[in-house]
């Protein structure tokens, strides 16, 4: 092995020109703004950023594209990327102003650069990494989302030299794009934005000498350790297996794919095309899922432990009956449960145990196993089952008692001494909020009770689609209403949420219960309250009485969820 010393620009280039690619066993972009916005950060600081490791070959390898375009590589010698791909592509991607491929599009990567940030920078690196795509059918209550927070985040980013892109930011004289810095070499339109009129402003050289030190990222040297095309592609994954391992940087799954690679070379073709069909049929898996089912089939177990030691045969044998196993679970799901989404899923690991069950049973499933099958289904979703500790572990548990042929009994066996008693009380729902099992349950069963907007008459969907229909999770007590009064448990309970579309959502805004429901009530609406669990007692509609209209409610949405549950039972 040998080492030497790249630029970021070099390597930039070397992507943008071909010579640079990824390996077949290269999981997929996926870096949210936050992580690029603390990278930039930490080379603006010239901290250290790692090392780069490549392989060298001149063997017919198997690849994957970047998420950011390239050329066609005009080398003979190709040099594939084993470490460094979500530092190099954001840093690509930010540079060039090319967008990245992100869960099948297109997205950009937008980083504002503050001139007037403190000569002492603040350390403000935020370890949470919610997802920017947000759950389906999640929203916001209208208006309200904007509330003084805005001071506090307009306070705490003029103490950060990078943040990711705002409309609000971009009206600021000392915000400015960091991919147009990148893309200009003069200094110009970024002082005339920030006011600098002339060489004797005082900020002429402070701002000068930022946009100086900005561009310099692009001359930030990584050390990068390259392995020689003497190696073999098996040695090669077993490097890039333990270096990815030493710091959880990939999941189990990925490394787990990335040794069915080594053996089965363009299997990872075969596990997109399968993970893109599924998407189309609404449940956009990732391949992580789809590996493990493939190996769930053959091991009877979904941990990835003993993936090596699966032959190529064995894996090219068993695909297509994953596929169809997986096939039978997505439409079982769809057709039997109603679940059209994967967002509806409190885990997609119950699509394996479903999957599982299908193949077992040859896919033979007598009319009162479906009816079973679909109450644990439902219950299993509901409880979170496999949100309760390792998943693997429940997982492997179910799948035992599948493979053993003890039925659905077995399985409900299971789930109850996992969770004890199996109908929904009241007191299951206090302090559960719109990322638990009970909400998606929730928004089943009132779908089941033919749930509708509340102005548009629409049954409530996830598929809804536009500003004005798509669906939104409604505070019944406005969080503008409750703030300063009740703890933000309270205010989120899932008992003060409902399904209603956008522009309904936003005509409601922060209006008080007393005000909309009674209005709803006078105009004979009931039915689309009841359906949605709303008590009608107009004395439980003000600020005072919230604590007692959760109380009333959730016994509501605990009957509710019981008679769903049992539906076809």
């Amino acid at each position: 092995m040998s080492k030497t010393e790249s630029k970021v620009k070099e390597l930039v280039e070397q992507i943008e020109r071909g010579e640079l690619r990824l390996p077949e066993m290269q999981r997929k972009y996926v870096w949210q703004a936050p992580r690029v916005r603390d990278l930039l950060d930490s080379l603006y600081r010239g901290y250290p950023s790692g090392a780069i490791l490549v392989w060298e070959t001149g063997g017919d390898i198997a690849q994957q594209d970047f998420a950011v375009g390239q050329e066609k590589n005009p080398y003979v010698t190709t040099k594939l990327l084993l470490d460094g791909q979500q530092r190099l592509t954001s840093l690509s991607a930010v540079i060039r102003g090319e967008e990245v491929m992100v869960r099948g599009r297109k997205k950009p990567i937008d980083i504002f650069f503050n001139l007037e940030h403190p000569d002492a920078l603040s350390f403000v690196t935020e370890v949470e990494e919610e997802s920017d795509e947000g759950d389906e059918g999640e929203g916001t209550d209208g208006e309200e989302s904007i509330d003084a927070a805005e001071d506090e985040l307009s306070r705490r980013f003029s103490q950060m030299a990078f943040v990711v892109a705002s409309k609000r930011l971009a009206q600021l004289p000392q915000w400015i794009s960091v991919t147009e810095v990148f893309k200009s070499n003069s200094d110009a339109p970024f002082l005339e934005k920030a006011g600098v009129e002339s060489l004797k402003d005082p900020r002429f050289a402070k701002y000068s000498s930022r946009l100086e030190r900005l561009r310099a990222i692009k001359n930030y040297p990584y050390t990068v350790h390259i392995l020689g095309r003497d190696m073999s592609y098996e040695e090669v994954t077993e490097i890039f297996v333990r270096v990815n391992s030493l710091g959880a940087k990939l999941k189990s799954s990925d490394l787990a794919t990335a040794q069915i690679t080594a053996k089965w070379r363009n299997s990872l073709k075969e596990f997109e095309q399968f993970s893109s069909e599924c998407a189309t049929e609404g449940f956009p898996t990732d391949t992580g899922l789809v590996v493990r089912n493939l190996v769930s089939l053959i091991t009877g177990q979904s941990r990835f432990k003993t993936v090596n030691g699966i032959s190529e045969d064995r894996l090219r044998e068993n695909w297509p009956a994953s596929k169809e196993a997986m096939r039978f679970a997505l439409n079982f799901a769809r057709s039997n449960a109603g679940i059209d989404s994967i967002a509806l899923l409190s885990s997609p690991a119950i699509l394996v145990a479903l999957a599982a069950y299908g193949h077992v049973h040859e896919h033979k499933v007598s009319d009162q196993n479906a009816k079973d099958l679909l109450r644990w289904f439902l219950l299993a979703n509901a409880k979170g089952r496999y949100t309760r500790g390792s998943a693997e572990t429940v997982l492997d548990q179910d799948l035992g008692v599948i493979n053993r042929d003890e039925g659905i009994d077995g399985l409900m066996r299971l789930l109850r001494a996992q969770v004890g008693r199996l109908p929904f009380e009241s007191e299951d729902l206090v302090g559960r909020n719109q990322r638990s099992s009970v909400f998606k349950a929730m928004f089943l069963a009132f779908r089941d009770a033919d749930a509708r907007d509340w102005d548009s008459n629409l049954k409530i969907s996830v598929k809804h689609s536009g500003a004005t229909h798509k669906l939104q999770f409604h505070h019944v007590f406005p969080k503008a209403l409750l703030r300063d009064r009740y703890e933000q448990r309270m205010v989120n309970d899932v008992a003060n949420l409902a399904f209603i579309g956008g522009k309904t959502n936003r005509r409601i805004s922060a209006k008080e219960p007393g005000v909309y429901l009674k209005a709803m009530l006078d105009a004979g609406q009931e039915s689309l309250l009841k359906s949605q669990c709303i008590p009608l007692d107009v004395a439980l509609f003000t600020v005072e009485k919230f604590p007692a209209f959760l109380e009333k409610r959730r016994e509501l949405i605990a009957k509710r969820l019981n008679e769903f549950m049992v539906v076809g039972s």
